[in-house]
């Protein structure tokens, strides 16, 4: 669990590109920041062909009441004709899917898509 009461949920940074929304968590996704993250990614979901991408990168520890809030948010996604996409690149995180056997249910990436990759700011 969290060891900063201060943060029940995890920071996350929301942007919209097109019509895809990109949620960058950051921190844990434990049973202390589950409920809110959920309420968060119920509010993204609710409408209909959601387009989400999670970046999970920042992500440092998630449990099992966090597999519960992404499968939570997969279901919404696809009860609604959209597309939920998790971005990570954290070999650990790809074992807890498989153990949990949701190895093969979500689609996973690397990295953040081209078009919804952060643009560099240039330098003046």
């Amino acid at each position: 669990m969290s060891e900063n009461p201060t943060e029940p949920v995890p920071s996350a940074a929301v942007r919209t590109v097109g019509g895809t929304t990109v949620m960058t968590l950051h921190g844990e996704i434990d049973l202390e920041t589950s409920i809110p993250l959920m309420s968060r990614l119920d509010a993204r979901t609710a409408g209909p062909c959601p387009d989400l991408v999670l970046d999970l990168r920042p992500v440092s520890f998630i449990d099992c009441a966090g597999l519960s809030v992404l499968c939570r948010a997969l279901n919404r996604v696809r009860a609604r004709h959209g597309r939920l996409r998790l971005v990570t690149d954290s070999g650990r995180f790809r074992r807890i899917l498989r153990a949990a056997g949701l190895g093969e249910v979500f689609e996973l990436q690397a990295q953040l898509p081209e078009p919804l990759a952060p643009k560099p700011v240039a330098a003046v």
